[in-house]
Formats: structure tokens, sequence, C-alpha cells
């Protein structure tokens, strides 16, 4: 089979064009009427490409790229037919491309992208199987050129129209998982709570709640499911129902673990692979003590007035990870003056160069802030980070949960509790922050 090169042009006249282009021409001797006929031609080649790109680059579809090329091999050449393989693409005569078939008159032009990968191939069979003349085989290299483009940017234009889909659905999934975190701290006298919740990208698998009990109780849970981006999130809403399922029956709080880790585990392979590190608070704000589980975990941090600190380390795996696994709770009292930090491994796994942010300077960070507003503890503790970082991109979800019990005789404003959002202009990271 032929590769878009003819033989050497004859010295008689050919005809190489139809009706629709209408130009041939002698290609021997040097006469001045020759020469200007050669001239003319050259012209109306150049204009006939110029239509042909028209044409070809006057859609965005990849069939109708396909379609208009074949169509002015045929029509407008006047070949026997045209087609690319491999599509149902095709006009005029079939062409056999089999390898024991006859290819006398049957002329391919590859179609590269860019970078110089095939996208398509473009067969044309001469009439009566043909030599194609000089000024034949000119035009379909050059259009085949422009086809190629137009080929390309018609793919490009459909996976940016997939991708713009695809943004759509992440961007509602966003605006989802964004109502499902806490819109309003409960008001709980002497105490301050603050929410931080940062995403690596448009969706994440950290997980972030309070809920009110009928005993005056406040059960809070800060939770990381395995892994970030849409498949842990949709992880984190299933963990979401399971807790407020649960929180609501009055159960225990170390029978809470349990139940969920075999909830967790009983929902599937594809739900073990994500299993979830969750740790658990029950407060309660007229005898000062709080209840915590930590079920697979970073430790919880608890600062007492005088100085003395407390880290609540797991008290068995994540939850899904194995069945039967049993948790145990440990109770702590919250005189006026303390302050409890619980967080997600997106605080602590910060670089700078190869030096991790840590657990230990997180906890330095967090006792040595003056403020006892939990708020501002979280400004804090973002600054401090960011500082550590210079910077840096951030590499996974970022969650904070700050309780203080407020000195006796300090001012708490107790004003509408807010929702705010931080975006930030370079990167999908979003920050939701609620305190009250």
């Amino acid at each position: 089979m032929a590769t878009g090169m003819p033989p050497a042009p004859a010295a008689s006249l050919e005809t190489g064009w139809g009706a629709g282009v209408g130009y041939g021409g002698q290609v021997g001797g040097q006469s001045a009427a020759n020469q200007t006929i050669d001239l003319q031609q050259q012209v109306a080649r150049l204009q006939a490409l110029l239509e042909v790109s028209r044409q070809v680059h006057s859609t965005t579809r990849e069939e109708e790229v396909l379609e208009t090329v074949l169509r002015i091999v045929v029509r407008e050449l006047e070949m026997a037919g045209a087609s690319f393989p491999g599509t149902e693409q095709s006009y005029g005569e079939p062409i056999s491309t089999d390898s024991g078939a006859a290819t006398e008159g049957v002329y391919t032009y590859p179609l590269h992208d860019r970078e110089g990968n095939e996208m398509t191939v473009l067969v044309v069979g001469s009439p009566e199987g043909r030599p194609i003349t000089l000024y034949e085989a000119d035009f379909l290299e050059g259009l085949s050129l422009q086809a190629a483009v137009a080929l390309e940017n018609a793919r490009n234009h459909e996976r940016n129209l997939q991708w713009a889909r695809v943004q759509q659905d992440l961007d509602a999934a966003r605006q989802i998982q964004r109502s499902l975190l806490p819109q309003k701290m409960p008001s709980v006298p002497d105490f301050s709570i603050a929410v931080r919740s940062q995403t690596c990208y448009e969706v994440g698998g950290d997980y972030v709640d309070i809920i009110s009990l009928p005993d005056d109780s406040i059960l809070m849970a800060v939770a990381d499911v395995a892994g970030k981006g849409l498949a842990s999130a949709i992880m984190a809403t299933s963990f979401r129902a399971a807790f407020r399922a649960m929180a609501v029956t009055g159960i225990s709080l170390d029978m809470l673990a349990t139940k969920m880790n075999q909830h967790h585990w009983l929902e599937g392979e594809e739900a073990r692979r994500r299993y979830v590190t969750a740790i658990f608070l029950r407060l309660d704000p007229i005898r000062h003590e709080v209840e915590i589980v930590n079920a697979g975990h970073n430790p919880g941090f608890v600062i007492c007035p005088d100085g003395r600190q407390h880290q609540i380390e797991a008290a068995g795996t994540p939850l899904g990870l194995l069945p039967g696994m049993t948790y145990s709770s440990r109770h702590l009292a919250m005189p006026p003056g303390s302050r409890l930090l619980f967080y997600t491994d997106g605080l602590t796994e910060v670089f700078c160069g190869e030096e991790e942010f840590g657990q230990d300077r997180l906890l330095q960070e967090f006792s040595h802030i003056p403020t006892g507003k939990a708020d501002a503890i979280l400004d804090a503790l973002w600054v401090a980070i960011q500082g550590f970082s210079g910077g840096g991109p951030q590499e996974d979800d970022m969650t904070a949960l700050v309780m203080c019990h407020l000195p006796t005789g300090q001012d708490d404003s107790r004003g509408e509790s807010h929702l705010e959002i931080l975006s930030s202009p370079d990167s999908h990271c979003e920050t939701v922050e609620v305190s009250s």
C-alpha cells in the first residue's frame, strides 16, 4: 500500500482536480506561458487548501471533522473512496485495507497529534486504481495536516467538556459535604468551642461533628477516613449517618465505638480498605468532665490550668479494621482554664524539606498559646503550621477541634455562631470554620 508519496510526475497534462477545485497542469517545459500556468495552479492550490482548512476547522465534534475530510477527498478531489479504518467513517467506494488484498491505487496518510502520536489514518482510493498526481498528493498531505489539528482540537474540546461535567459534580459534592459539617456550635456556658476543616482536594475524608444530647451533654467526634478525595468523602458521609443514628440512642461512649467498628466492618471489603480512625468525646458541662474514646486516632491533648498535660492514646484499632474489637473510655476533669485539642494527621504530617511538623511540635504550640478562646487557638495553630511549611502545598486534609473551659470571670461573647469559608486562589483547598 502506498503511503502518500506518488510516482514521479509525467511530462504530459494530467487532471488532478475535479470541478470543485479545478486545476491540473503541464509539469514539463520552462516557457513563460507554462510558468504563468504553474503560478496560477499554485495560487489555486493554496486557495483550495485555505477553503478546506476553513471547512475542517468549522466544527469541534470529532465525527463531523472526519466526515468533512472524507467528503472533501471524494467530492472535491474526485477520489473513488476514502475512509478512517477502525471507525465507521467512510465515503464513496469501499476500500480494502486487508494485507492480502491488492493495494494498487490505495494511499494512506497518518494523522498525528502535536506530540507525534498517531490518532488515526486517512485511507484514500484513487479512481480505477490509477496513480495520483503530484498535485493531488500535495493536496492530500496538506489536508491531512489540517485534519490532524482539527481532530486533536475536537478531542481536547470533548475532554474539556467531560472535565467540566466532573468539576460540576465535584463542586456539588463539596457543597453537600460542607453542609454536613456543624453549621452552629451549641451554646455551652463557660465553654468556648471551635472547629476548622480544610480539605486537600475538592472533597475530603476528614469528619467532625458535634451533637447536643437530651441529657444536656455534648457529643463530639473527629475522624479521618483512610486516603483522601472523593472515595474517602463518600465513606465519611456513611460514617456520619451511622454515628448520628447511634449517638441518639444514649449508649455509652465505649459501646458506641464498638458498634461503629462492627458496623463499618460489615459494610464490606471496600469499606474495610477505607477504615476510619476516630476520637469521640462526651462533655458533661455541669460536672465539668469529659469522657473520651480513641479508636486508632492521633492522641488527643488535654492541658490543665496547673500545667499538667494528658495525651489520650488509642484504646483500640481504627474502626472497620478488625471485627469484634472493643474499646475503653477515659474520664478527665475539665476545670476552668483547661483546654482540649482533637485533630487529624494532616496537621502533623506537614513538612519543611525532610523535617516533619510532628505531634510533639503541635503539642508544644498548643500548650504555649496564651489565649483561652478556641477560635484564636485555631488561628495560632494554622499560622504556626503554615510558617513551618513555608507556604508549601497542602498534602492532606486538615481538621481540628478545640474546646476551652474559660477561666472564672472571663467574659465569653456569645453572639451568633458563624460559618466562614476561606479558599486559596491557587489551590483546591477550602476551609470551613465554625466557632461559638
